[in-house]
């Protein structure tokens, strides 16, 4: 009856960990979310792997190892999960996991004196085992509750969770009411170092595969504006040749009216329009990159039948670099006119941009007509593609420009109107940096 029970606690712990690592993957990773199926596959894989291990009697070594391979399959198959990063998660999950068990069974025998804690095959053992269980499913809705911890923060609740175990097993091995073998101690000392060191590897990864995703979207829109640049330096041009010229097309005006050649001038106008419409409908800041960016965008709103316009109030000579606007402007736009794109009724497309300075702060508003359905996982919005690609690295790349000067990236949406606002702290200077 005991045996029975134990196995049945094992598949039901067994299957707790497997949830809770592919709901971690999913978070850690970026991957698709785990749904109704994959969840019970899991579980019936836990199954067959309890009584697999019940029956043939292996060692806690082979649970944990039969784990983690299952764990990578479900999170490969299920949740389109990269196979080396899930299984570098999935071995260093089960390792904390295996380390905590054992110190919540340890502290419990230290408190109520008792060694049978440590044995999981008694009544005392599976109290410590479900204990930290119950532990393991409240850390799990924590984080549940906080869709933001990604990044920085998840590496801060990561190191607390590592540091209090560091502790732990610190202090355990100073106490003398319960024995533990040396062997034992040194064993979960190294894993535990072993531990922090993967903590700060993953997150050295993470930074590391973010600055070379926000380099190379750098760097193409780099090569875009070097490839295009000359359509800014011709409108500069055609404004310098026409205020050059503007006294020479008085003259030829007034000479074509004073011999009442009225149709010869209003064609001679008509081909004056065409380059100061072109003038009249640029936006000039000063800054060269975010001029381009703002009329290079209303060129291609214009190409998809999108009414675009643009109010914009920019400071002159502040610390803000001309490649941080251009991930922060590019991006807010490109997501805009992607977005107003899909919209069915072309008298319905728009895009609205405002860039306004509020003392030291300068806002930058993009406004935009949707029609597709708004994803959200776990309360953040999330892109509408199959895969995630430079449209998600987009906004954070915004993001991550924002942050260098004590800003932020916003986005809401309403009434089929979405709105993306980015604020920045600026300083001014006496030159243009």
């Amino acid at each position: 009856m005991i045996e029975w029970l134990i196995l049945l606690s094992n598949i039901t712990t067994g299957s707790v960990r497997t949830i809770i690592a592919l709901f971690i993957i999913y978070r850690l990773l970026a991957t698709k979310k785990e749904n109704k199926n994959s969840v019970i596959i899991a579980a019936i894989g836990i199954v067959v792997i309890s009584v697999i291990l019940s029956i043939t009697g292996l060692s806690d070594f082979y649970r944990m190892v039969s784990e983690v391979v299952w764990i990578v399959i479900c999170a490969s198959y299920f949740q389109n999960a990269d196979i080396r990063m899930s299984l570098f998660v999935s071995i260093f999950y089960e390792i904390a996991i295996s380390l905590c068990q054992f110190l919540v069974a340890a502290w419990l025998g230290v408190i109520f004196h008792l060694s049978e804690f440590l044995n999981y095959g008694t009544a005392y053992g599976q109290i410590s085992v479900w204990l930290f269980h119950a532990l393991l499913i409240i850390g799990a809705l924590y984080i549940l509750k906080k869709p933001n911890m990604t990044g920085k923060t998840a590496f801060r609740f990561a190191s607390i969770i590592v540091i209090i175990t560091f502790i732990a097993i610190i202090t355990l091995s100073q106490q003398t009411i319960l024995f533990i073998a040396d062997d034992t101690l040194d064993m979960w000392m190294i894993l535990e170092v072993i531990l922090m060191m993967a903590v700060l590897i993953f997150n050295i990864n993470r930074q590391y595969e973010f600055e070379k995703e926000l380099a190379r979207l750098k760097t193409e829109q780099a090569e875009l504006l070097e490839r295009d640049y000359t359509t800014l330096n011709n409108a500069y041009a055609i404004n310098a040749k026409l205020f050059h010229d503007f006294h020479n097309h008085i003259a030829f005006l007034r000479h074509l009216l004073s011999n009442a050649k009225l149709e010869e001038a209003i064609q001679y106008l008509d081909e004056l329009q065409t380059p100061v419409q072109k003038i009249t409908k640029t936006i000039w800041t000063g800054d060269e990159m975010v001029d381009y960016i703002i009329n290079s965008k209303a060129a291609t709103a214009k190409e998809h039948n999108i009414q675009y316009e643009a109010q914009v109030e920019f400071p002159r000579h502040t610390n803000l670099r001309s490649v941080d606007l251009c991930a922060i402007l590019g991006n807010l736009l490109d997501n805009a006119l992607e977005a107003a794109e899909q919209v069915p009724e072309k008298e319905k497309r728009f895009i609205q941009l405002t860039i306004r300075r509020i003392n030291q702060m300068l806002i930058i508003k993009v406004e935009n007509s949707f029609s597709n359905p708004i994803i959200l996982q776990d309360g953040v919005l999330t892109t509408s593609k199959v895969k995630n690609g430079l449209h998600g690295w987009g906004l954070k790349s915004a993001q991550a420009a924002a942050e260098k000067y004590d800003g932020t990236v916003q986005t809401s949406y309403k009434d089929k109107v979405f709105k993306s606002v980015a604020t920045l702290s600026y300083q001014c200077v006496s030159d243009k940096q």
